[in-house]
């Protein structure tokens, strides 16, 4: 969350290799080679559909839609108010990453003259809606990931319905997906499974090579379910799809925990569980569990490498 310029900006510095410590916040491990221009990533949270209804708190920051608002200059996760401020600070502290919510009452757009426009960003971040997205933000998100952009779906359990609508994330995004103008045939070959699966730690796939799970943040060895779901992967649809890990007991095709996979020119990422982005902290009120800094599990390397990969 930057200066929310909503063009890229440009630096000339030497080049940066950031790690990740337990905590989540990233610091710089090596600097070496000759001067070269970076380019800003530019990341979209959204918060116009219920991301805070009932005791969520899918938030990077009360201050929106420019999170450095509330601090330019974060020297740890407290000092953004949220339950998604360690996965933003984290982000702000590299240097790289300027970060936008898009706030309630906005809508998701694609090619308008809005800041929030889609068409000013590389990756959109869509932590567990609780609203059904409109026929004409459909189009919009499909159209973003279709011609370039970085779409990071994160869903939670069957019947997580927190401002009793009658919808869950699961039908939310499974909605996105199979009822939309540009492309309802499958398009990232995986569809949400309607289930809540109480615990467990899904593990990584053996794959040295795959950016997420081997990135610039960390290496990721597990994630964190706590009542969560699980993607059916259809290769078949769309042979990008990719399951990254695993619940227990599955593999292949069935029990995806986070998958991959691309759309056009763009990229998208799924996770089954919004608890491993809670980093326990948030607005007065809610009741929040930590599950960034879980020690039995990666997850904070896993949503910035991730991060990172979408918004490549």
């Amino acid at each position: 969350m930057l200066g929310l310029g909503n063009s890229p900006r440009r630096f000339t510095t030497a080049v940066t290799v950031f790690g990740l410590l337990a905590t989540g916040a990233a610091v710089q491990a090596s600097t070496a080679g000759p001067a070269a221009a970076a380019t800003t990533h530019r990341i979209l949270f959204d918060n116009a559909h219920a991301e805070t209804a009932g005791n969520a708190d899918w938030i990077v920051s009360t201050s929106q839609p420019d999170p450095t608002g509330e601090d330019s200059s974060p020297s740890g996760e407290t000092d953004w108010t949220g339950a998604l401020s360690s996965w933003g600070v984290a982000l702000q502290q590299t240097g790289d990453y300027a970060l936008d919510t898009l706030p309630s009452g906005a809508g998701l757009t694609y090619g308008g003259s809005s800041a929030t426009d889609l068409s000013n960003f590389d990756t959109l971040v869509l932590p567990e809606p609780n609203t059904l997205f409109t026929t004409a933000e459909k189009t919009a998100i499909m159209n973003f990931v279709k011609n370039g952009g970085g779409l990071f779906m994160i869903s939670d359990h069957t019947g997580a319905d927190r401002n009793n609508d009658g919808e869950d994330a699961v039908e939310i995004l499974n909605d996105l997906m199979t009822n939309n103008s540009v492309d309802s045939t499958d398009p990232f070959g995986l569809s949400i499974d309607s289930l809540s699966i109480s615990s467990g730690y899904p593990a990584a796939i053996s794959d040295s090579t795959d950016p997420v799970l081997h990135g610039s943040f960390g290496t990721v060895t597990k994630s964190l379910i706590a009542s969560g779901t699980t993607a059916t992967l259809k290769p078949a649809d769309n042979s990008a799809v990719k399951g990254l890990l695993y619940r227990s007991g599955y593999s292949g095709n069935t029990g995806a925990f986070f998958a991959t996979s691309t759309f056009g020119s763009g990229k998208i990422a799924f996770w089954g569980d919004s608890s491993p982005i809670d980093d326990g902290t948030g607005q007065s009120g809610n009741t929040l569990y930590d599950g960034w800094n879980d020690t039995g599990a990666t997850n904070a390397a896993l949503a910035l490498n991730a991060t990172a990969w979408l918004s490549s």
